[in-house]
């Protein structure tokens, strides 16, 4: 550091206690002009956060939490943080109980100086949290691709003398009704810990219909400590047992054949810790999304669900099956925001780099005619015979051809791509194999969305700006050529991850964590200081 860059430091710091000592010592300033025991200890304090720093040097260092006149306000924020735990966030972070401590214990004006601006940062740090997520996406896993609003922390500071401040503190959590209800499953699951959990597993991998026995006992006793049977006593595998296990499947993402099998029995024996991360998990991507304007009509892509519903004011009005990205690093489908702004009818498949190089190229050295409905380009962009081509001279690294497949019954997006523009090159499409939308999970692609039912997606889409949606689109798909289709309203896209999400009664279903993201994401708020009754790890 310069000696101009040092000199500029001291002076920018003249207001802290040290700086103040030391210009005393040089005879710049009269003992007199000192500032009181808590104004050094708060400028001090204050100084290890630029933003506090700034707002207290502005108001002349007055208090906003430690002065007579503050209790009303420092009383709200202290019950403010005394709901951290309730929403799954780090509590050290801003511990409300040790906040009160210190109150208790300040015996100085240095003491109530270094409080003031304490209660100051758990002020930011929680509003920023609660309003926004306590973790960082991009730190956690690189396919959570979600560019997440901050509030700014200055704007957050004077929101503590607004005339209702406890009317802000109540507005920090994200608005939607899905986060109350998720919250209300949080703490329904924390009383169910608390009392033992769901109790005994069921002993076996599969219970079928008609058995009876211990068993079926097991399975009956599961379902309805999970609240989907009533009916307690029963000790066969009845009609009421298989409607029960129907329900279940319903509403957590599998096959709804009444049968106790062995994906039903495994979701079955989850216990109750697991779906408590799973909610906490939850509640903290959608914080993420709390600052997020999702769109009066929106399309909804939950990936563990394999569903894409358009959402219109709060109901779903549509739903499709929809294949995702298979598990991978390279292939899993990411998560983020954007529009959807046209459509692309008949659309060319220009195959990404990394299918190129990874899938092709070892294809066509071993028979330079496999995949013959891909055109092998140039850098130009001319299409090139294959005959002439040695495919063995090259590598990954410097194979100089692209791939690309014209419009045709069997092209790989099919008829119909639904376009958002994103540096990820992620869009949801119509696909050739229609079969994989009769499983289970759904995870095949190479990243983007592959959607079951497409052309009832774009008539449902085109019926705002269309009195026949249908004939407009046929319009456009019967030329066989490539074209363009704008949405006169684009459409915010969501493409997201919730393993524990409320359906339209209401309900908390589940689903499977296949990318591992939710895992990770747990671990990570472990590690930031949230702590869950009965959760080790």
């Amino acid at each position: 550091m310069s000696i101009a860059t040092s000199r500029r430091n001291v002076l920018r710091g003249m207001t802290s206690a040290l700086a103040f000592g030391a210009a005393l010592r040089a005879g710049l300033v009269q003992a007199s002009t000192l500032p009181s025991a808590f104004t050094q200890a708060l400028a001090q304090a204050a100084g290890e956060n630029p933003v506090v720093s700034a707002f207290y040097r502005d108001r002349n260092y007055a208090t906003l939490w430690t002065g007579p006149a503050d209790s009303a306000r420092r009383a709200a924020l202290l019950a403010a943080l005394d709901t951290a735990a309730d929403h799954g966030l780090p509590v050290p972070r801003y511990d409300a109980a040790a906040l009160r401590q210190s109150f208790t214990g300040a015996q100085t004006e240095g003491d109530l100086g270094r409080l003031e601006a304490a209660m100051s940062v758990a002020f930011i740090t929680f509003a920023h949290d609660l309003s926004s997520g306590a973790l960082e996406p991009v730190n956690i896993d690189d396919g959570i691709k979600r560019e997440i609003p901050r509030p700014d922390p200055a704007l957050i500071l004077v929101q503590a003398e607004s005339a209702d401040f406890t009317g802000y503190l109540s507005s920090l959590p994200p608005s939607e009704p899905e986060y109350a209800r998720l919250m209300a499953e949080k703490f329904a699951l924390e009383d169910l810990i608390n009392a033992g959990g769901y109790g005994p597993k069921i002993p076996v991998a599969e219970v079928k219909a008609g058995a009876s026995g211990a068993a079926v006992t097991a399975l009956r006793d599961r379902l309805v400590a999970l609240g989907y049977l009533d009916r307690a006593f029963t000790q066969e595998y009845d009609a009421d047992v298989q409607a029960a296990v129907q329900r279940f499947q319903l509403n957590n993402g599998i096959s709804p054949d009444g049968v106790a099998g062995k994906g039903t029995v495994e979701a079955l024996n989850v216990p109750a810790e697991e779906r408590l991360k799973a909610v906490v998990v939850a509640m903290e991507r959608l914080r993420w999304m709390g600052n997020v304007d999702l769109g009066s009509r929106h399309i909804w892509v939950n990936q563990p669900d394999f569903t894409a519903k358009v959402v219109d004011d709060g109901a779903t009005t549509f739903q499709t099956r929809v294949v995702i990205g298979k598990v991978g690093h390279d292939t899993q489908s990411p998560e983020f925001s954007d529009k959807m702004e046209f459509m692309v009818i008949n659309p060319t498949w220009s195959v990404p780099r990394s299918i190129v190089v990874k899938e092709y190229l070892p294809q066509f050295q071993k028979n330079p005619s496999a995949q013959g409905q891909l055109q092998l380009l140039d850098r130009s962009g001319r299409v090139v015979d294959r005959s002439t081509v040695d495919f063995a001279a090259y590598t990954p690294n410097n194979f100089p051809f692209a791939l690309r497949q014209p419009p045709e019954d069997g092209n790989a997006l099919g008829k119909v791509k639904f376009m958002f523009p994103n540096p990820y090159n992620i869009y949801l499409h119509d696909t050739p194999t229609k079969s994989l939308f009769a499983k289970e999970v759904r995870a095949f692609s190479h990243g983007c969305i592959r959607v079951g039912s497409p052309f009832d997606l774009a008539y449902f889409l085109l019926s705002r700006q269309s009195d026949d949606p249908k004939a407009l689109f046929a319009s456009y798909l019967k030329g066989g050529k490539e074209a363009t289709l704008n949405l006169d309203q684009p459409i915010p896209v969501h493409l997201v991850y919730f393993t524990a999400w409320p359906d339209d009664q209401g309900r908390i279903g589940y689903r499977r964590d296949i990318y591992g993201r939710d895992e990770k994401l747990f671990a990570a708020l472990k590690d930031a200081g949230v702590a869950l009754a009965g959760v080790q790890s």
